[in-house]
């Protein structure tokens, strides 16, 4: 059985699994040493309050996880969120991460964020490919803006317009506003149909 569901503390030691080989082979997280357990419950308890956190659940194992988090501080900033997504790497291509951003945007809609970011640490055309399929536009790069792993790395940043923007917005509800709602569990569903897992 597959589902795509919102994440639970209990989740975080195959979160960091998932996790810690992007931190330590790759410079597709800036992050140098992976987190532990303890500062994945951590991350997992800041977001939720106020944004999506998305795991793929597939035969009792965590496929891969998505999340929103804060663009920036300023209040002006509010409508827009910026995402993420890891998959386990064995199971790339698999349809994981367009299913967890199909699921992830769609509750994001229902919370009423306008725009999303992504940022890209390069080269890494698979993530670029990905968010291209999914919509994402590209905005700019900032060069030379990270060193790991010996070399400098430039960050590729892209949007994706989740909704049309309103005239006059009113402030993106909180998480706890939306769930359990039919709309909500559509949204988490919404993603299930890209999966190809074995």
């Amino acid at each position: 059985m597959t589902t795509i569901r919102l994440v639970t503390e209990a989740d975080a030691p195959a979160l960091v699994a998932i996790y810690a080989p992007y931190v330590r082979e790759t410079a597709i997280s800036f992050e140098l040493e992976p987190p532990d357990e303890a500062e994945m419950r951590a991350r997992i308890s800041k977001v939720l309050p106020t944004f999506p956190w998305l795991v793929c659940e597939h035969d009792g194992q965590i496929a891969g996880y998505a999340y929103g988090s804060k663009y920036r501080e300023r209040p002006a900033y509010q409508w827009s969120v910026e995402v993420t997504v890891y998959v386990q790497r064995s199971l790339h291509r698999s349809g994981v991460g367009r299913a967890l951003y199909t699921s992830l945007f769609a509750a994001l809609r229902l919370q009423g964020f306008v725009s999303a970011f992504a940022g890209i640490a390069l080269p890494n055309d698979a993530s670029i490919g990905v968010h291209r399929a999914l919509g994402f536009e590209p905005i700019g790069v900032y060069g030379t803006v990270g060193y790991k792993l010996g070399k400098w790395h430039d960050v590729a940043w892209m949007g994706l317009a989740l909704q049309p923007p309103p005239a006059v917005p009113t402030p993106p509800q909180p998480l706890a506003a939306v769930m359990g709602s039919t709309a909500w569990q559509a949204a988490l569903d919404a993603g299930l149909t890209f999966l190809r897992l074995p």
